[in-house]
């Protein structure tokens, strides 16, 4: 069972632990129980979670508005929620399962 995902209704919930100021845009895996995120931005004025934000639902093939923060928004240790239709798993993510 993966520890760093969780459902809450069809809201999928992640943990992630963000690199900033990587040299490309990628998911790398899972890190202990939260998935690796590198992005580019810097983590300067909420650029970086603007950015992570978009990074994700491009990748999750989703809208930006239903991509979010929900906790750890000056951290590298974050929870986003992604408001899906229904509670199943975007393909990108299934290759880390």
């Amino acid at each position: 069972m993966a520890t760093w995902y969780g459902w809450q209704g069809s809201n999928l919930l992640l943990n992630v632990n963000v690199q900033p100021r990587a040299r490309q845009d990628e998911i790398c895996g899972v890190q202990g129980d939260a998935l690796k995120i590198r992005i580019t931005a810097p983590p300067v004025d909420g650029k970086a979670n603007a950015y992570l934000i978009a990074f994700v639902a491009e990748q999750c093939a989703l809208n930006k508005s239903a991509v979010s923060v929900i906790s750890g928004s000056s951290s590298r240790r974050k929870k986003l929620r992604l408001q899906l239709q229904k509670p199943n798993l975007p393909e990108v993510l299934r290759a880390f399962c």
